[in-house]
């Protein structure tokens, strides 16, 4: 990964509305060849909706969303098909996102057959690689989905996310419905095949340990709209928004006593739910954030995800002023 290339996928101005509500508000951020970009805050928050969005799975509202330097919302039908080759999806329900109708080896098969890739004799040889690859022994291509455990599950929707060869991988929480050995497991296979296939990855995350260890550079998520965007050191290191700096107090440390010491920030109220589209402006933090509750600046204008240092962006109008607090 150098952060020099140009991104792979840029997103701009991401908007998504359903009737009237605004899910996702003006979105950005970019994520680069090589490197895994994670989508992290509450549930609710937007991450899923945003990747939907990216993959088209659903229409955006407004913005942006190029890959590789082609606008996405404006391919035709036949145009979208051709480039699903290059981006593809991990679910987040192993159980869910399999048909327990097909056998494993016919789900890894499915995405060859339907981009007519190879003769039935290669895709057969092709899926016995990519069983292999993640794990799991080619000669249980046979067996049903309901024969196996929750991660070989999700291992086999592993190997049906790349046996197209994408240069993209959308992950929803793939890890959130397994047991914590079991993430572990999947999350190590993840990375080693990133390493062996030049994968590029989507994370979406709500485990702030997870994002840790797995991501590069990550963006903090509220109610719809980006509060910060920065790599894995700055955000656990230095985190400048008052709600990262929340969410990183609440995590729990090993060694109890630096937990002693630290304070832990309490958000008072609900996350409540995006605003509707065209009302009243502000920051969306603003009624649970301890530094900006009760100042005008933050009630009246929306502050801009503006530069703060290296590589790191803070959407707010007093960024670092609850980073000391939190010790």
């Amino acid at each position: 990964m150098s952060a020099e290339a140009p991104p792979l996928l840029r997103v701009e101005g991401l908007e998504k509305r359903f009737r009237e509500l605004r899910a996702v508000g003006g979105v950005d951020f970019d994520v680069r060849p090589g490197e895994t970009f994670g989508l992290v805050g509450e549930s609710g928050c937007g991450k899923s909706t945003i990747a939907r969005c990216v993959l088209r799975l659903i229409e955006p509202s407004a913005g942006t969303v190029a890959f590789d330097g082609l606008d996405v919302r404006s391919l035709s039908a036949g145009e979208l098909r051709a480039l699903r080759r290059r981006m593809q999806l991990v679910f987040q329900d192993p159980t869910g996102s399999l048909d327990p109708r097909m056998s494993v080896g016919a789900i890894v098969e499915e995405p060859l057959r339907i981009h007519a890739v190879g003769s039935r004799e290669q895709r057969a040889a092709r899926v016995a690689e990519l069983l292999a690859l993640v794990g799991l022994d080619p000669a249980v291509a046979r067996r049903r989905p309901h024969e196996f455990s929750g991660g070989q599950r999700q291992r086999v929707g592993i190997a049906r996310a790349i046996a197209l060869e994408p240069e993209l991988v959308v992950l929803d929480e793939p890890v959130s419905a397994l047991d914590v050995s079991i993430q572990a497991q999947v999350l190590n296979l993840l990375q080693e095949l990133q390493r062996r296939l030049g994968l590029t990855y989507l994370f979406i995350v709500h485990d702030l340990a997870v994002a840790e260890h797995f991501c590069d550079r990550l963006a903090v998520l509220y109610l719809g709209r980006v509060m910060e965007i920065g790599t894995r050191e700055q955000l656990f290191r230095a985190p400048q928004h008052p709600y990262t700096v929340a969410l990183l107090s609440a995590v729990p440390v090993p060694d109890p006593d630096p937990s002693r010491r630290r304070r832990r920030i309490t958000l008072e109220g609900e996350v409540g739910a995006p605003p509707p589209a065209g009302a009243a402006q502000g920051c969306p933090f603003r009624a649970r954030c301890p530094v900006g509750r009760d100042r005008d600046v933050c009630r009246d204008i929306v502050p801009p995800l503006a530069p703060h240092g290296a590589g790191q962006r803070v959407a707010c109008h007093f960024p670092g002023e609850l980073t000391a607090a939190a010790g």
